[in-house]
């Protein structure tokens, strides 16, 4: 099995490790572009030609140990996908690992956001998002990406971040003083003190990579025009790393797009920014 950035085979050993790194490459559900089954292998092959020097915390945080797991199988329905990642990911908290998870695309993270705030007391979802995913069904199951945090926001404490897209039947599932949308989060930092406010001392974030505008990461099932950009992006996740305790973290929804590999490496230099905030 690949290491994660190609890492000596000794940093990333199961039981000296850390981080653990799972893909999950479920695309079942998406409805318009597709590829995110095929997201974790272009992000390895980018983390393969990546420097791991990071410059801004000075540190090279692949020595703390990045153990990639199995794969996770193919699934034959969305329920079946759910019932595997939320009993998997219940099974990999009793590690005491800090998890990392890859998908595939947004609905995996029902699932993992589940099994973590049964773990975590008071935990805050932070999600990172193009679009609202508060569909209560869609496509005929609870367990679709445009459900993704539908859950979360019954049973957490939710806050998003770069929302630009919604259906207006998830209003009545929207808490509006813990969004911030898209034009808000471009327009100024000032958001940023209000969101932090409003997420408690534990978080796990969902990240969906269409949160960044098409410009920058085209790469990806479904693009919305006025995304946010990367130094605001990774400022804004500094902040929580070192204001609040991150327990976990996913990135979703990576559709690489052959010949143009940007996107992937952005993905891969997102993931590895996120460690180094975390362990630095």
């Amino acid at each position: 099995m690949k290491t994660f950035a190609g890492i000596e085979s000794k940093f990333a050993k199961k039981e000296n490790s850390a981080i653990y790194l799972q893909s999950i490459p479920y695309d079942g559900t998406s409805t318009w572009g597709k590829g995110a089954d095929k997201g974790f292998d272009a992000f390895m092959d980018a983390a393969e030609n990546m420097e791991l020097y990071d410059i801004e915390t000075d540190s090279e945080v692949y020595e703390k140990g990045i153990h990639t797991l199995v794969e996770a199988p193919n699934f034959g329905s969305p329920e079946e996908m759910f019932d595997y990642t939320y009993k998997h990911t219940k099974e990999l908290l009793k590690d005491e690992k800090f998890l990392t998870f890859f998908g595939g695309e947004h609905s995996i993270s029902i699932g993992l956001i589940k099994a973590h705030y049964e773990h975590f007391e008071n935990l805050t979802v932070l999600q990172i998002d193009a679009h609202a995913d508060l569909r209560p069904s869609y496509g005929g199951t609870p367990y679709n990406h445009a459900c993704a945090v539908y859950d979360a926001s019954k049973n957490c404490n939710l806050v998003q971040v770069g929302i630009r897209s919604m259906d207006v039947r998830e209003k009545e599932h929207m808490n509006y003083d813990k969004v911030f949308f898209a034009d808000v989060v471009n327009s100024n930092n000032n958001w940023q003190d209000q969101a932090i406010n409003a997420i408690t001392e534990n978080v796990y974030i969902t990240f969906d990579l269409d949160a960044f505008d098409p410009a920058i990461l085209p790469g990806t099932g479904t693009p919305e025009p006025g995304g946010m950009d990367y130094y605001k992006t990774i400022n804004f996740l500094k902040r929580i790393f070192k204001e609040r305790n991150v327990v976990g973290f996913d990135i979703v929804e990576l559709a690489p797009i052959v010949g143009h590999k940007a996107s992937e490496f952005l993905a891969a230099k997102l993931y590895y920014k996120m460690l180094s905030y975390k362990f630095s």
